[in-house]
């Protein structure tokens, strides 16, 4: 009899080793899960800016006296033009001569000089210049972004046909359009580059840098009443509220609820609940 009850005591502790070992960690009966190690990383405060080219300075260039006609027109709109450059010819009442010339250096961006047209001081400008080839940004922004713009911080300006270049703030608004409840930035551009009047931009100014803990956006459950993250603790599913902040590269930069080292699930959904029991699976990084 002994014998047989202490086989029977062992059958037995046999048969609850998997119970118990399930009991343990609970993770063979777990869905898996895509999980990453929350980290650091630095993310620049970037306010994003559209609005179009317009002249720094624009010259209007006509003749001082009436009576004068077109002789000969020796440039065009579009073309570049220097100092003292000579534009036109014109011919006076007395049958002598006088011609045009830039008073500055720019591009020519209209022309009403027509051969036989008449031409005077007080009538539309035969030539209007861009001086120096010069040109602003003029874009529009939310009112809560006008005060982290600054005189003389550095942008980054994509024009369309003409490539990426550098800019510099110059001037910001006091005031918002009351409508709309944006506010005007103007930049001013540095670039070799031939520029067009009304071409459409958008600009990057970088007002600040923040370095916190960051994880994909696809790991952020926005609710109503909170912000979640789902990290896996003992294989097990934890709801944690975060404070969300930048976001950059499909990334966002978390600023109260994790601590660097959490393990985060990557995509994070309603199917999975608190408590949950899952089978964690670290990402492949670079996925």
């Amino acid at each position: 009899m002994n014998r047989l009850a202490h086989a029977a005591v062992a059958l037995g502790w046999l048969l609850a080793q998997p119970a118990l070992a399930a009991e343990g960690t609970e993770a063979p009966n777990g869905a898996a899960v895509t999980v990453l190690t929350a980290a650091k990383s630095c993310f620049s405060d970037i306010v994003d800016v559209s609005g179009i080219l317009v002249p720094k300075e624009e010259i209007a260039i006509r003749p001082d006296r009436p009576g004068l006609k077109v002789a000969d027109v020796l440039v065009d709109a579009g073309e570049t033009v220097t100092a003292g450059q000579i534009l036109a010819r014109l011919t006076t009442p007395d049958g002598g001569t006088l011609q045009i010339q830039s008073t500055t250096a720019g591009l020519v961006s209209a022309s009403t000089a027509v051969i036989g047209a008449v031409a005077s001081g007080k009538g539309e400008a035969l030539f209007s210049i861009i001086a120096r080839s010069e040109f602003d940004f003029i874009g529009q922004v939310p009112t809560a972004s006008l005060p982290k713009l600054k005189i003389d911080q550095m942008v980054r300006i994509r024009v369309i046909g003409a490539g990426e270049m550098d800019g510099r703030v110059r001037r910001v608004a006091s005031t918002v359009e009351p409508n709309s409840q944006l506010g005007q930035v103007t930049i001013s551009i540095t670039s070799p580059r031939r520029l067009m009047s009304n071409a459409y931009a958008r600009a990057m100014i970088k007002t600040g840098e923040s370095c916190g803990i960051a994880v994909p956006l696809t790991a952020i459950l926005y609710g109503t009443g909170a912000t979640v993250v789902q990290i896996v603790r003992r294989q097990r599913v934890e709801a944690r509220r975060v404070e969300v902040g930048l976001m950059s590269g499909g990334r966002v930069e978390i600023r109260e609820g994790l601590n660097e080292g959490d393990v985060v699930v990557a995509r994070a959904g309603a199917l999975l609940r608190e408590g949950d029991p899952v089978r964690p699976v670290q990402a492949e990084v670079g996925k």
